[in-house]
């Protein structure tokens, strides 16, 4: 969930003299929503003080005053925990706004100032380095033991106010070696904390291995799900798949069809048919699944390449779930069966995927883990089509249509698909 979007808070930070609005409350309201569809924590995008949208960070301490106080937290992870969901954070640690005090000290007291040693300089510019040339993101140096010392400060701070985690952004642009010095500190006080890393591109499981992180983005299969989907081509899935097992054998990756940094699964997907398909194959392979906001009602929204090119895709929610559109529904009700599915199979945490069949426009992928397994068959032609594969003893599981039961459960019609199990 990205709250600031979420609860429709203002685009850039409050004046000092404006009061502080509550707006984290608003999310307590949605968590019976959240039980119900099947989840079991809320990973929350920026909430610390922020000059716009985030991840521009000011204060690590401070909760955003256009979210809210340090008591409106405590209130959340309060419900939160009542409800037995936990609360992951987003920790914005590579980069800082420009308001940030150190920085503003860096500013006025030149490179050669104490302050400034926490920021990396240009090399080519000469000037301070920035985040992917956002000239209002400034680079911190992960080699400043006063920036170590901060972020544990940070992470320890909130972990003992009752955050589970952390979501570190853009990990992929600080040193592993940094984390593996941070978690280390961090988890003396808080053992059983989770840290996710956010990574792009690389090696995935080479990179939470040298840190030390518990888990990852994997980017690399959220592009084969759509593309392959789009392109009728299940080979770019299968070899996708295979890569997939690689991760898996050195970490537990956080496995995702939409986030609040891409175009909307409804939106990517040149056919929306295929809506189904993708969830399916994101519910049964191995990792830890997530569902961004809206998604779960198949909310629209395209991401572009401007200033303002997020607002699609991170927009407000209405006050309770009553006043969502009646359409969403019946998405809703398919992440429902689909996550049921899966909190029924727990060791899916830990599946590896074997292709069984595989077609432009076919495939059929064998989940399995503990001595259990799972078949899924996905068919994205024009034509029913009957996998050539074993299915004696297995009965379905899921179909598009919880209502269904095939007689030939290996016969799935065009544009559909079936997951069979034991």
């Amino acid at each position: 969930m990205y709250p600031l979007g979420f609860t429709n808070a203002e685009r850039a930070a409050l004046a000092a003299e404006e009061p502080v609005r509550h707006r984290l409350r608003q999310l307590s309201g949605w968590l019976d929503y959240a039980v119900e569809l099947g989840c079991s924590g809320l990973l929350l995008g920026p909430i610390f003080a922020a000059e716009t949208h985030g991840y521009d960070t000011v204060d690590h301490f401070e909760i955003d005053p256009r979210l809210g106080d340090q008591e409106d937290f405590g209130d959340l992870v309060a419900e939160a925990a009542r409800r037995g969901l936990r609360i992951v954070l987003d920790g914005v640690f590579n980069h800082v706004g420009r308001s940030f005090p150190a920085f503003r000290a860096a500013l006025a007291g030149g490179p050669g100032s104490p302050a400034a040693r926490w920021f990396r300089r240009d090399a080519a510019g000469g000037g301070y380095a920035t985040f992917e040339g956002h000239h209002r993101l400034v680079a911190l140096d992960h080699e400043e033991p006063e920036v170590l010392d901060y972020v544990a400060q940070v992470m320890t701070y909130w972990l003992d106010r009752g955050a589970a985690g952390w979501r570190l952004d853009a990990a992929y642009a600080v040193p592993a070696s940094f984390w593996s010095k941070v978690l280390p500190r961090v988890r003396e006080s808080h053992p059983g904390a989770w840290f996710l890393g956010e990574l792009i591109h690389g090696d995935y499981a080479a990179y939470a291995s040298d840190s030390g992180l518990d888990s990852v983005t994997q980017y690399e299969l959220w592009k084969a799900i759509w593309s392959s989907l789009n392109d009728r081509n299940f080979f770019e899935l299968a070899w996708a798949l295979d890569r997939h097992n690689q991760v898996l054998d050195g970490v537990t990756p956080q496995t995702f069809v939409g986030n609040h940094d891409v175009t909307r699964l409804a939106s990517q997907l040149t056919d929306e048919r295929h809506f189904g398909h993708a969830l399916a194959v994101l519910f049964t392979v191995g990792g830890i699944p997530s569902v961004y906001y809206g998604d779960e009602q198949a909310f629209r929204g395209v991401k572009e390449q401007r200033a303002g090119g997020d607002d699609a895709i991170r927009p407000a929610f209405p006050a309770a779930p009553a006043e969502l559109p009646p359409g969403g529904w019946p998405a809703y009700r398919l992440h429902q069966r689909l996550i049921g599915l899966r909190r029924r199979h727990p060791w899916l945490v830990r599946a590896r995927t074997v292709v069984q069949h595989l077609t432009n426009e076919a495939i059929a992928f064998r989940a399995a883990a503990d001595d259990a397994g799972i078949l899924v068959l996905l068919n994205a032609g024009v034509d029913p089509f009957r996998f050539p594969v074993d299915v004696t003893g297995l009965t379905v599981a899921g179909t598009p249509d919880p209502g269904a039961r095939p007689g030939d459960p290996a016969l799935v019609p065009a544009h559909s698909w079936v997951i069979l199990g034991s």
